[in-house]
């Protein structure tokens, strides 16, 4: 907005306009808080947000999600390919390498940052013109549509059978069941549920003493809650790879932040990078005390590189606080560093972090047919990957003894597998941009 004798003229630009060399007109002197805050409702609509509203995706949330979804891959086709991921944990200090540690590690970030986003698009959704019923009643069968996709879709596209013998309950089981737990939680004040979040990601590790076969007939509730495990349910094996405390608490510690995207960007770039700062210095700092956050310390190595490694090896299942003060962190001052980046919406890390759950369904069942093709042409047969990997808690029977490939093929059929699943997730992004339809919000 400038003065021009007496009159207010108000200029208004796409975000795409504003990328270097496309600007119809000199910028350099505009500051980012030109329009403000108290702008009419007819300004606001046109504005790709208004502080106190949002009136579309902010592309800074988009980013890091597509960043992370990125990694994801890197991590699943690990499962399938290293010939190491069927003999010992990357994180096994004794046996590991950096190289195959620090694959995995980077990893650590996805399920994080997918369950904070996941809180924060909630809010952000609702501030679109919905009701608290109306998110309610969306986070409720949502969150029952992916507790239904990981028993079907996702489950398929990592096993490629029908037999249900053995189910796994991992991570779309674990983001949905927090979203019908969110659905209740939304209706507490924010301060409250904020509090209880931070109390519940802050203190689980406290629950730590208590064990599944303490529970007696209730230990598979107990396997639910807090303890990875695996128990029968008639004929069938129950594997809980995600138990849902605290992922719950990342979810609605999420929604819980959605608040500061309502204030201008230069505050909530300041916060952003602040706060993460500070969760990461509170995760060395704590480790480095070794006294509490985590199940297993640190200790030293016989070098310097495998002492950090140590220090780096936090538990994930379930998070600790130390793990979710490591991840988090980082993920937050990213977050804030990216309130200034502007990509084009052919980017692909906006295209995959607009389309999330479409892209993970699509690059399982991608991974899962290369894996079978390299299987037959290595070794005349890929019968046994209509099974579930070694990684995903089936025994290494059905494999051959000499399965698998080099960490550097591992990294090829990564890039393969972006590589063939962005045009696909490119075309249902434009899609989800050009249409409405109702079921479109649910993939």
């Amino acid at each position: 907005m400038y003065i021009a004798g007496n009159r207010t003229i108000l200029v208004v630009f796409t975000w795409d306009e504003l990328l270097p060399g496309r600007c119809p007109v000199r910028i350099n002197s505009l500051p980012w808080r030109t329009v403000s805050a108290t702008a009419s409702p007819a300004t606001a609509a046109v504005l790709p947000h208004s502080y106190g509203q949002v009136r579309s995706r902010l592309q800074q949330i988009d980013i890091l999600r597509g960043a992370i979804m990125i990694i994801m891959a890197l991590d699943h086709v690990r499962d399938f390919f290293h010939s190491a991921a069927l003999v010992f944990p990357p994180e096994n200090l004794v046996r590991t390498t950096p190289a195959i540690f620090f694959t995995r590690w980077i990893t650590h970030f996805c399920a994080p940052v997918f369950m904070f986003t996941a809180g924060l698009g909630a809010f952000l959704w609702m501030q679109r013109g919905r009701t608290r019923r109306q998110l309610s009643r969306f986070l409720l069968t949502r969150g029952l549509w992916l507790i239904v996709l990981e028993l079907t879709a996702a489950r398929l596209a990592l096993y490629f059978n029908f037999d249900y013998s053995f189910i796994a309950l991992i991570v779309i089981w674990a983001l949905g069941c927090c979203m019908v737990l969110l659905a209740a939680l939304i209706y507490l004040p924010v301060r409250w549920l904020a509090l209880l979040s931070i109390a519940m990601i802050a203190g689980h590790n406290l629950l730590d003493r208590f064990v599944a076969a303490q529970f007696g007939s209730f230990a598979p509730l107990w396997n639910v809650i807090h303890q990875p495990g695996i128990f029968p349910m008639g004929k069938r094996l129950v594997l809980v790879g995600y138990p849902l405390l605290p992922w719950v608490a990342v979810m609605a510690g999420g929604y819980c932040f959605g608040q500061v995207f309502l204030w201008e960007p230069h505050r909530r770039q300041r916060l952003l990078i602040r706060t993460g700062i500070a969760l990461t210095l509170a995760f060395v700092v704590l480790r480095w005390l070794n006294l509490y956050g985590n199940p297993v310390p640190w200790s030293h190595q016989h070098s310097t590189l495998f002492t950090l490694m140590s220090f780096l090896n936090c538990t994930k299942y379930p998070p600790s606080l130390l793990f979710l003060l490591m991840t988090l962190g980082p993920a937050l001052v990213a977050l804030g560093w990216l309130e200034r980046v502007r990509l084009r919406d052919s980017n692909p890390l906006l295209v995959f972090g607009r389309v999330p759950l479409f892209y993970y369904l699509i690059h399982l069942y991608l991974l899962h047919a290369i894996a079978l093709i390299f299987a037959y042409l290595r070794y005349g047969n890929g019968s046994f990957l209509f099974n579930p990997v070694p990684t995903m808690g089936r025994p290494q029977q059905p494999f051959p003894t000499n399965y698998g490939y080099d960490l550097w093929e591992v990294y090829l059929v990564w890039l393969l597998v972006i590589a063939l699943s962005y045009p696909v997730c490119l075309w249902f992004s434009r899609l989800k941009q050009r249409r409405s339809d109702w079921w479109l919000s649910y993939l």
